[in-house]
């Protein structure tokens, strides 16, 4: 067989395969959710999502005086960048987490404990 014949035979069968691949992968990702989490903020990110939330009494007092809601933290934990430097990633039991990220509009940073069973907010910085 010619190479031209066999190189036809495979774009056709390339070509076939990435349009079955699109249409699977598009259905599997609008029904379940799933999304491409393998860099470490993300994981982390996906992490704290998974968990129950705790709030320190600094923070409970802020959402007790409508100052904060519990909103904009979750906002942190969606679209927040965690700074890996200012972290505690290998502490034991609890890894502590520097988030950045903004609430209404200005910059803010948010201090997270992350426990095995909990994730506790410890405090909030606005600049």
């Amino acid at each position: 067989m010619a190479f031209l014949k066999r190189l036809g035979f495979f774009l056709v069968g390339l070509s076939i395969g990435i349009v079955f691949l699109t249409f699977f992968f598009k259905k599997k990702t609008e029904e379940t959710g799933t999304s491409f989490c393998y860099f470490p903020n993300c994981r982390v990110l996906k992490d704290l999502r998974s968990k129950p939330i705790a709030y320190s009494e600094d923070i409970n007092e802020l959402l007790a005086s409508n100052k904060l809601d519990t909103l904009d933290i979750e906002t942190f934990f969606r679209d927040g960048d965690i700074d890996f430097g200012k972290s505690n990633a290998k502490a034991v039991p609890c890894r502590t987490y520097v988030i950045e990220g903004a609430i209404k509009e200005k910059k803010a940073i948010l201090e997270v404990k992350n426990c095995p069973s909990k994730v506790l907010v410890e405090r909030i910085t606005q600049f």
